[in-house]
């Protein structure tokens, strides 16, 4: 899938986000993928940082985007696990996120979602990201 493609799919199956408040697929590439989020005052945590929900929900995306960038457009990929560190506070401004592809099995693909807003020599948080894969995905991806 392209980015236009996950970008277009991600509006289709979360409706009810803001289309300019969602994070956006910026680039795709074999095992990684790399995404820009916005950010707003909601995102802010008490002392004026990012808060770690924020962060775990661009991990998630981004690693679901990733994942359907190599399966196709297969809607039940779930997360089974989400572990993620946070390694400084991060500022406020646009969120960037890249996903590398650590595993892409039958049934599950796993993923590291780097995270910040200061660019990638200084990442707020690194994520690592399961997903189930369902037994049709593989069928109807792998023909």
């Amino acid at each position: 899938m392209t980015p236009e493609d996950l970008n277009s799919f991600l509006r289709r199956a979360f409706p009810t986000g803001a289309p300019d408040e969602m994070p956006k697929v910026m680039r795709i590439e074999p095992g990684a993928a790399w995404l820009l989020s916005p950010t707003s005052d909601r995102n802010l945590r008490p002392g004026g940082v990012i808060s770690g929900p924020t962060l775990m929900s661009l991990a998630d995306t981004a690693a679901y985007a990733l994942i359907l960038a190599h399966i196709g457009e297969v809607p039940m990929a779930v997360t089974t696990s989400l572990t993620i560190h946070f390694l400084r506070a991060c500022k406020p401004g646009p969120l960037m996120a890249e996903a590398r592809m650590l595993k892409l099995g039958r049934r599950i693909a796993t993923c590291e979602v780097s995270m910040g807003s200061e660019g990638p020599d200084r990442w707020a948080a690194k994520a690592t990201v399961a997903y189930a894969l369902p037994d049709t995905s593989r069928k109807e991806t792998r023909s």
